[in-house]
């Protein structure tokens, strides 16, 4: 029992110590090399930026690694494809409830009036039997006073009640169940579709023969580059995306103690894939197909010893495709701005 323990142990650590070599060597592509692909496909597959086409299939490799954003795939809530439910309108509220100090007034007006109704009354009647029965002071006259006082105080009120109720304000309309979380698209209330992002619609660009020069100047250039690890001259010919993907795999190269070459590049043929333009910049992606000897060698290893040649041959040229594509901003220089493996 104690024997089996161990041996799934011993299973399960050789397992997770195998599975990220396992990953790496599939994300390397099974090459020692850096980004020319040759028969190796590519040391980091298809990577880089297109524009607003960086995830659309041109029928080259999908693009792996970008610094594009990529666009969501989650399906539309259902608040924005269901109908927005509609509530019962809110009863309107009486006038009562919206003047609540007025309404005050006029119950303590009332109140006052119900009561000198009832107590003065008595109180007067009291009064009035005293003096007829010779022993009042002849108060009469302050009952009166006290009556007319109320009616005044009840024609304030009546007034009052009166002007406010011909100059109250028309109550704003309630929207009920609206909000910018439940609008549909495409309102004047939804702030996605009203945002002040301006996108611009892709049109199609014209490849010019001073174009496609260009693309094979740069093929030539970025490959001796790359082979001679010359980084500002990789700065001059790419993108920033994409000399940092360039630098990252010189720096991985370098600690191996590999380099790669690629050397004699003769273009065989380039086939224009797609062109367009997005506001002032231009991209076109182009097939390539060149030979080249593609070879990797080791740098701790002295020239002719065993071990120095790793892969490749450093004497016979190889062919080589990939689907390249190409930006500028109107009028510039062309730039590499994405490397993808054919399909």
């Amino acid at each position: 029992m104690i024997k089996s323990s161990k041996l799934i142990a011993v299973c399960i650590i050789a397992s997770l110590i195998g599975l990220p070599t396992l990953s790496f060597a599939k994300a390397r592509g099974g090459s020692s090399g850096g980004f020319s692909s040759g028969s190796r496909s590519g040391g980091y597959g298809s990577m880089g930026s297109r524009g607003s086409r960086t995830y659309q299939d041109n029928g080259a490799k999908p693009i792996e690694q970008s610094a594009t954003t990529r666009p969501s795939t989650a399906p539309p809530s259902q608040a924005a494809s269901s109908p927005t439910p509609q509530h019962a309108p809110t009863a309107p509220s009486s006038w009562w409830q919206r003047n609540p100090l007025l309404a005050g007034i006029a119950g303590g007006l009332a109140g006052t009036w119900l009561g000198h109704m009832l107590f003065g009354a008595t109180e007067s009647s009291a009064k009035t039997t005293d003096a007829e029965s010779g022993t009042g002071t002849g108060s009469a006259p302050t009952s009166g006073n006290s009556f007319g006082l109320i009616l005044l105080l009840m024609a304030i009120g009546a007034g009052a009640f009166y002007f406010f109720r011909k100059s109250k304000q028309t109550p704003a309309p309630v929207f009920t169940g609206l909000s910018r979380s439940t609008t549909a698209r495409g309102s004047l209330l939804d702030v996605s579709a009203n945002s002040s992002v301006d996108r611009v619609d892709t049109g199609d660009y014209t490849v010019t023969t001073e174009d496609k020069a260009a693309f094979q100047q740069l093929l030539t250039d970025i490959q001796s580059a790359w082979s001679t690890q010359d980084v500002a001259a990789l700065r001059r010919c790419v993108t920033p995306e994409v000399l940092s993907y360039f630098n990252t795999a010189l720096a991985e190269d370098n600690s191996r103690g590999v380099q790669n070459h690629v050397e004699d590049v003769v273009l065989l043929k380039g086939d224009v894939r797609e062109a367009w333009s997005e506001g002032t910049t231009d991209y076109t992606t182009v097939d390539l197909r060149w030979n080249a000897r593609d070879y990797t060698v080791s740098t701790t290893i002295p020239h002719g010893e065993p071990g120095y040649l790793i892969e490749g041959n450093d004497d016979t040229a190889t062919e080589s495709c990939e689907v390249w594509t190409f930006m500028r901003v109107r009028d510039g220089r062309w730039l590499l701005s994405a490397i993808q493996q054919e399909s």
